[in-house]
């Protein structure tokens, strides 16, 4: 683990736009378990991925007209038990950081891993974000109502 003021102005890069941060197991489940519509979850890091991929294309793709309900994140290796259960809820997906899920009434419909962004500028990756949040964060299609 890092000391906490080192890794503090990372947390806030996704806080001063709208995250909620969780720092435990008990808050991701009262988020992930119980919350209907969309929720962003972002597993930031302290790595370079993080720094200058991630936590940047997500800023941008926040400004699309289609974005989640909810905003959140945990912080890989600093929070390791909120870490691990924001994880359960990313099933078929191997631990990655960076990587951000989008989740739909608490099912992920939505992933990228850490080989999804890593070697890719913020713009091409905000890109994926932003068709992820056209499909699955509007109103739902009739066929997906019934």
């Amino acid at each position: 683990m890092y000391p906490e003021e080192f890794v503090q102005p990372m947390r806030e890069e996704l806080t001063r736009v709208g995250f909620r941060e969780l720092r435990t197991a008990a808050a991701v489940d009262a988020l992930l378990g119980k919350t209907p519509g969309t929720v962003l979850m972002v597993v930031n890091s302290i790595c370079g991925c993080a720094a200058g991929r991630a936590r940047p294309a997500v800023a941008l793709a926040l400004e699309h007209k289609a974005r989640p309900d909810v905003l959140a994140t945990v912080f890989a290796g600093q929070d390791a038990d909120a870490t691990s259960q924001a994880r359960s809820y990313f099933a078929g997906y191997a631990p990655s950081s960076p990587s951000i899920a989008l989740l739909r009434d608490g099912k992920l419909v939505f992933m990228l891993e850490r080989k999804d962004i890593e070697g890719r500028d913020p713009y091409a990756i905000a890109e994926d974000l932003t068709r992820a949040f056209d499909r699955f964060c509007g109103q739902l299609s009739a066929a997906e109502a019934n």
